[in-house]
């Protein structure tokens, strides 16, 4: 496993990381789940990333129950919160008291004294960025959470949280968890990307095999029930990638691994991998063979060219 610093902060998390959106505590039974978190810590991962939200606090029991007994400098944990849990109308958002009952609840499910990155889920356009700012800024000087980041936030998002922390001298944010892969490419092109390398916010990027797309194994047309796209509720998340033109372009991804002996998941994380802005990849899996297949590519080298030729396929209007 190989591991890069977060941003500007100290702290490095494994460019490899396990997610657990729609998988641990929900969709993937407990034996498998407990496999599959054994399998990654035994390859050198040490990034966690989990939510709130997730299975509405599943997700986070999970981790802390299967967690439990592995030296705790040996994990880097990562939650998030902003979505609503409940129908009360303060259960939701940026606040202070949200984001101060929301850690606290992150904190007993996940078993543990701190969280190592607490991210806001989204941007709340209900609450002042100096409230949120200074809530997560208490939080860190209490030593509940040691860094805190974003998920899905504009680059004019978070210029106003750095100038507003660097006025007032507070903790700044030191990662964005933006969607990010070779067919979600926005990142690079809203000004996102570029903010960030130049003031040093590390990104962890989600759903870098597009929801599994990039794996190629939709490519055949014999679609699995137990794949997301066969799967009536999951579904949604995965078809607005399956277009003609990205089948045409998975594809030629599929022939590539090929004739380089890999396989389309690993050259599409290395893909993802080959900026050093991009601290991680936050995979998920349902199965075993899945999961060790994706940490492979922390050890992958290609050429630049190769890397170039595949950024080209993806360009490519045809």
């Amino acid at each position: 496993m190989k591991y890069r610093r977060l941003g500007n902060c100290g702290a490095k998390v494994s460019i490899i990381g396990l997610g657990s959106w729609l998988t641990l505590g929900g969709a993937v039974d407990e034996k498998t789940g407990k496999k599959l978190v054994r399998i990654a810590l035994d390859s050198g991962i040490n990034f966690f990333d989990s939510a709130d939200v997730y299975a509405l606090g599943k997700a986070e029991q999970f981790y802390g129950k299967v967690l439990s007994g592995i030296k705790r400098q040996d994990l880097f944990l990562a939650s998030k919160c902003f979505w609503p849990m409940s129908e009360n109308p303060n259960d939701k958002g940026l606040s202070r008291k949200h984001v101060y009952e929301s850690v606290h609840n992150s904190l007993k499910y996940l078993k543990t004294d701190y969280i190592d990155l607490y991210q806001c889920h989204r941007f709340d356009t209900e609450t002042p960025v100096e409230e949120t700012c200074r809530a997560f800024n208490t939080l860190i000087e209490q030593g509940k959470i040691l860094y805190w980041g974003t998920s899905e936030w504009t680059k004019e998002q978070l210029q106003s949280a750095i100038e507003l922390c660097e006025k007032y001298n507070l903790h700044k944010p030191v990662s964005n968890q933006p969607q990010y892969s070779l067919l979600a490419r926005q990142i690079e092109t809203n000004g996102v990307m570029n903010y960030c390398k130049k003031n040093g916010i590390g990104l962890v990027v989600w759903s870098p095999l597009a929801q599994g797309v990039l794996t190629g194994k939709y490519n055949s047309g014999k679609i699995s029930e137990d794949t997301r796209l066969g799967n009536k509720r999951y579904s949604k998340f995965v078809e607005s990638y399956m277009t003609k033109q990205n089948v045409s372009r998975v594809g030629k991804l599929v022939d590539t691994a090929k004739r380089l002996g890999t396989t389309p998941s690993n050259l599409a994380l290395l893909w993802c991998l080959r900026n050093n802005i991009v601290a991680s990849t936050i995979t998920s899996a349902t199965k075993e063979a899945q999961l060790i297949e994706n940490i492979k590519a922390a050890e992958l080298e290609i050429s630049e060219s190769e890397i170039s030729g595949i950024d080209k396929i993806f360009k490519s209007s045809k």
